[in-house]
């Protein structure tokens, strides 16, 4: 039997990104026109390429390929009011409310998704992937890929896990879902 095979890939950089805010559904910062052609090479064994709703996933899986399914499950977390605002000013105007969200996954004090909300719904889609062999790349945000890993190492380790845009990482599924860390020549891997 074959296993199922995903590698999930951070979308390219945003200015929210680079200036440390909550993310809004803006575009990615790159001139991502002219990246396509060095890029799309890189993924041309994967038989299935989805990516979230918002704009910087369906502009980095752009540089890919053109055939791309939009999966809500891949969307990026929901930080209610706390959309386009500053951590730094957060941890001015509400350092206590950030702390509680930060230690307690269960905790929504921006009126959005939980960390525990989205680890739901991330292991509810991994799920239905469980009877899919075969290789597929999800493009999407360092949320939902925390979320993954957490979910599949059994981990409470969500806040200790940093992921870079553009970066990507490996699981496989053959009864169990396993991590695979990959080199440093994603050709070759994806």
């Amino acid at each position: 039997m074959q296993a199922t095979r995903l590698t999930l890939m951070c979308h390219a950089r945003t200015v929210a990104q680079k200036l440390a805010r909550f993310p809004t559904d803006e575009p990615v910062e790159m001139d991502w026109q002219s990246a396509r052609g060095s890029l799309g090479s890189r993924l041309k064994k994967a038989s299935r390429l989805f990516c979230g709703p918002e704009l910087r996933t369906r502009q980095t899986a752009g540089l890919f390929a053109d055939d791309v399914e939009i999966v809500e499950a891949l969307r990026d977390c929901d930080f209610g009011r706390w959309n386009g605002l500053r951590i730094d000013d957060l941890q001015q105007s509400e350092p206590e409310t950030l702390q509680s969200w930060l230690d307690d996954p269960h905790s929504a004090p921006h009126g959005g998704e939980s960390v525990a909300q989205l680890g739901e719904r991330v292991a509810a889609w991994l799920k239905t992937l469980e009877a899919t062999p075969g290789h597929s790349v999800a493009i999407t945000h360092p949320f939902v890929i925390r979320a993954a890993l957490t979910h599949v190492l059994q981990s409470p380790a969500f806040n200790l896990i940093d992921v870079e845009p553009l970066s990507a990482i490996e699981l496989r599924f053959n009864g169990r879902w396993r991590l695979r860390v990959l080199g440093t020549d994603l050709e070759g891997a994806c």
